[in-house]
């Protein structure tokens, strides 16, 4: 179930369609608070050109503002706090905090701000935003589906998204790599970002 439901006009040709406004999702129009306790936000980047590394953050917030009616009018803010960075390995852990990678210490916040938000399919959407690492602020867009809505047991009123974006880290200044013996680089350039977000309905 989309933001929209669509509908083929009858007195139209079958291929022009017209979107209508589902009355349910339209009344989840509203200001939202990430739930980081039961949501994620993780990364995933290739090793020594043959596996790949996962991580998360443990320490960040958000907000979001859906409009049920009209997507387009929907916004993000996501503010992540750098030192929280964890691929279950502490020393590896440490080098991402330092230098070489994020220079925690320096700049201690990754944030997302949205710009523009769309409805791309019939559950699925795109935010588009600013990505700021380390000073270094780009454009990024990230692909969203709808999980649902639901109130939990202490009568909370959920949404649920998940998604996924892919950046080149070189292009936020993250260049540190170190070559191969047969070729190829330590850590590849291409990050695979992903989100699986769980936001509770502001009173």
């Amino acid at each position: 179930m989309g933001l929209f439901t669509r509908r083929t006009r009858q007195d139209a040709p079958a291929t022009v369609a017209t979107l209508e406004v589902d009355p349910a999702l339209a009344a989840l129009t509203g200001d939202y608070t990430i739930d980081a306790a039961h949501s994620s936000i993780g990364f995933t980047v290739r090793h020594a050109m043959v596996t790949n590394v996962r991580g998360t953050f443990g320490d960040y917030s958000g907000t979001l503002h859906l409009d049920g009616g009209d997507p387009s009018r929907s916004a993000a803010s996501i503010d992540v706090e750098i030192a929280s960075v964890d691929t279950g390995i502490a020393d590896r852990d440490a080098h991402l905090r330092g230098d070489d990678f994020f220079s925690a210490e320096t700049f201690p916040k990754m944030t997302f701000r949205s710009t523009a938000a769309a409805r791309v399919g019939a559950d699925t959407y795109r935010i588009t935003g600013d990505l700021t690492i380390k000073d270094v602020t780009r454009p990024l867009s990230i692909d969203l589906e709808f999980n649902g809505s639901a109130t939990d047991v202490y009568g909370n009123e959920r949404v649920g998204f998940e998604g996924s974006a892919e950046i080149l880290r070189s292009d936020w200044g993250l260049t540190w790599n170190a070559a191969l013996e047969a070729g190829g680089v330590m850590v590849s350039d291409k990050v695979k970002l992903t989100f699986d977000i769980s936001a509770v309905r502001q009173a």
